[in-house]
């Protein structure tokens, strides 16, 4: 069978010579493969029953607009839901199971939201027909001696009531009124406010209006509303979203002690958060944008893995071309033990801003040297990397050398270009999109921005606006890069993308780059050295001088009362159960933070 997608935001049948359909070897020998059409206001459409999957079509678009994929036939049966014509094709959907945390893992674009909306009953599926005007009885037919059946059969006779916290915590703001206590008041059904509100720790937000609420105290209180009400199925889409590591463990622990008898369904980017909350996964693989595909369950553990590795033995299917290695030594392969070059230093660093002190011990920063930032949020990182790039100047101390060539990328990242992507990337570097080089093929391709040259700017959405300003700052030629939280809004795969350019692009410019972030997998994947930051957050802050990663991890995940072993398989960092044998042992031991590889 044959998927064909027209991306219509893309397609401008005005400004091209049509072509798709002059090119097409099916319309030209007098056949109708594809054709402008009426139905989507004058732009083609292919007809996926004659176009034979030749590939010119894609080729000679000069918008990038068509994607052609050939699957199995017997994917036929699977097809679960379709947007429009030529639009995105969803293969398969997860059956969810009670008093099971069901784990959902995939790049963005492949189907995740869809999924979670069909389970909710927000969306009808229509088995790939969308002009179908299908009933429930009529979904409920098509399902019917399948493990899913019983699910909707409830579902559909309203036998489950459903909870949906939505992955863009960001519109909710603009409904919601009062103060946190008070909005939970209203909602809790099940009389455990006080509970929630210990479990979660957000004494801090309880009489603080919504209206000033940060992301993460946004993401929190939907995260404490979901768990407040009395329903039978709870789906969070992306909960890890603006949460720094300690608000995500909590996060997890609630889940998992609040719904141990319920249907709980959870898509996160976060690796080891979703390994510590999952007991089943489902990966959804495909092409984004075109076509997702729901693999079998697998433990959470063998999921991860496996998609680590690219390659899913139950569908014998290969999904990605490499595998995401995670190195299982202690030292990162810039051995610093060496005499390698100091880029930078910084002495002592006092700052004040408000009520909010911030202390830096002093430190240094060797040539290609990545260094992690790890902290709570409010506790003064994005402060510190505000005076490292100079936006900020210190009370007491400096940075030398004073004037060295900068990149950053902020933390909060707001569309203020007037212009097109492709202008924003030439005027950046020419490598960005000169295909003959590897930032093209390894940056700007893999993260799909190629496809969205002709965009403007001030009208991408946020995840893609990310993209762009990562791959701005590291095309810039410069001595020292700062990225404030990279990984927010990226996908599991855009996170590693994006990690390996960071490592080329430091060591191969022998520059030196700061990575703040809350994704501990990440640091753990390409940090030379750790910076540790503690303190009370909004009020003090103490940052410590650049450690050894396992020194910085293990003081770090000390402070969480949590500990990490390494998977035998994939040598990745796994979260132990708290007071389970190994967590025990390692704290013994005052090893939060193991780089041995452990039997599972």
């Amino acid at each position: 069978m044959r998927v064909a997608v027209i991306n219509y935001d893309f397609c401008k049948p005005d400004k091209c010579n049509h072509e798709c359909i002059n090119f097409c070897p099916i319309d030209r020998s007098g056949g109708k493969a594809i054709e402008l059409s009426e139905i989507v206001k004058g732009k083609p459409i292919i007809y996926e029953d004659t176009c034979i999957g030749c590939g010119i079509c894609i080729k000679k678009c000069p918008y990038e607009a068509i994607s052609i994929v050939n699957l199995p036939d017997e994917l036929e049966g699977e097809v679960v839901h379709r947007y429009k014509v030529n639009g995105f094709k969803l293969f398969g959907i997860p059956t969810p199971k009670s008093s099971t945390v069901l784990g959902i893992l995939g790049k963005n674009g492949v189907g995740k939201t869809t999924v979670l909306k069909i389970l909710a009953g927000e969306l009808l599926p229509n088995f790939g027909d969308p002009n179908a005007k299908l009933t429930k009885d009529d979904v409920l037919k098509r399902f019917r001696g399948k493990e899913i059946y019983n699910y909707f059969d409830k579902l559909y006779n309203n036998k489950l009531k459903i909870v949906h916290k939505i992955q863009y915590i960001e519109y909710v703001s603009k409904f919601l009124k009062g103060t946190v206590n008070e909005i939970l008041s209203k909602v809790d059904e099940i009389g455990k406010k006080d509970e929630v509100r210990e479990l979660l720790n957000i004494t801090n937000l309880w009489n603080k209006d919504v209206k000033v609420l940060s992301g993460g105290g946004l993401q929190r209180l939907l995260i404490a509303a979901s768990l407040l009400r009395d329903a039978d199925v709870y789906i969070f889409d992306e909960p890890s979203s603006y949460l720094d590591v300690r608000e995500r463990m909590n996060m997890a622990k609630a889940i998992r002690e609040m719904l141990k008898d319920k249907y709980v369904i959870v898509v996160d980017h976060d690796l080891i958060v979703l390994d510590y909350l999952a007991d089943l996964i489902h990966i959804i693989y495909g092409e984004s944008s075109v076509y997702g595909r729901v693999s079998k369950s697998y433990s959470a553990r063998v999921g991860i893995n496996n998609f680590l590795k690219g390659y899913l033995p139950a569908e014998n299917m290969k999904i990605r071309p490499d595998e995401i290695k995670f190195m299982l030594k202690e030292l990162s392969d810039l051995d610093l033990s060496k005499d390698i070059k100091v880029k930078m230093k910084w002495s002592k660093i006092t700052k004040k801003l408000g009520d909010f002190e911030l202390i830096i011990n002093e430190g240094d920063a060797k040539e290609g040297e990545i260094i992690g930032v790890l902290g709570p949020n409010g506790i003064g990182k994005t402060t510190f990397a505000r005076i490292l790039v100079g936006e900020l100047q210190a009370d007491e101390g400096f940075v030398i050398p004073e004037k060295q060539i900068l990149s950053y990328k902020p933390q909060r990242i707001l569309p203020n270009y007037d212009g097109t992507v492709q202008q924003y990337l030439e005027n950046v570097s020419k490598d960005t999109l000169s295909t003959s080089s590897w930032f093209f093929e390894e940056v700007t391709k893999r993260l799909n921005l190629h496809r969205l040259l002709e965009s403007n700017v001030n009208d991408l959405s946020g995840g893609e606006l990310q993209k762009l300003y990562i791959a701005a700052a590291l095309a810039k030629e410069a001595d020292l890069y700062v990225l404030d939280e990279p990984s927010s809004y990226l996908d599991v795969e855009e996170r590693y993308i994006v990690a390996k350019a960071i490592k080329r692009v430091t060591r191969e410019r022998k520059a030196v780059t700061f990575i703040v972030d809350h994704d501990l997998s990440i640091h753990d994947y390409i940090a030379d050295r750790i910076i540790v930051f503690k303190g009370i957050p909004e009020k003090s802050g103490y940052a410590s001088s650049p450690t050894t990663l396992k020194t910085g991890m293990n003081e770090f995940l000390k402070e969480l009362d949590i500990t990490f072993r390494r998977d035998s398989e994939t040598g990745r960092p796994r979260i132990n159960k708290l007071g389970s044998y190994l967590d025990r042992v390692q704290k013994e031991k005052g090893e939060y933070y193991s780089m041995a590889v452990s039997a599972q």
